[in-house]
């Protein structure tokens, strides 16, 4: 054999190996190669969203931070004002109470002063009859009347 048939049977071949490769190998070879640049793009895209999805998520929350903080400083001010308007309430109730008792402590005090008084009269009167009834019953004269009001001085 010569040179120039082995070299046209080796490019015939060649020529039929690419041809089956061709047909048989590398359209299967080109799908797996598509299917997998589809999965990577698809995976890429799947992060990229899924990153902007948690972005939006991490600036939903800030939001949602940020109105419940809002929400609990606006509580705690409306809690503040309450306990504020309770106070003035209850300094309020307590000046009228003690307004009340002032007054009872008041009119407790003048009758004590009118049974007080009452009590001296009828002391005052006890006495009076007293010292007539001792005048009366003796005779008067100056040392008998000198003693006498220094008894009832004592007495008193």
């Amino acid at each position: 054999m010569s040179i120039n048939a082995t070299l046209l049977g080796q490019m015939i071949t060649f020529a039929l190996f690419v041809l089956f490769t061709m047909k048989f190998v590398w359209p299967p070879l080109t799908r797996a190669l598509d299917e997998r640049q589809k999965k990577i793009e698809e995976g890429l895209a799947a992060a990229e969203k899924g990153e902007q999805s948690l972005l939006d998520s991490q600036a939903a929350a800030a939001r949602e931070m940020k109105m419940s903080r809002e929400k609990a400083n606006d509580l705690v001010e409306h809690a503040s004002k309450q306990a504020q308007q309770i106070i003035e309430e209850a300094k309020q109730a307590a000046g009228i109470e003690r307004t009340r008792i002032l007054k009872a402590a008041e009119q407790e005090v003048k009758m004590l002063q009118v049974r007080a008084r009452e009590s001296l009269k009828d002391e005052v009167v006890r006495i009076a009859v007293l010292t007539a009834e001792k005048v009366l019953s003796q005779n008067m004269d100056a040392k008998v009347h000198s003693a006498l009001l220094d008894s009832m001085a004592e007495e008193i």
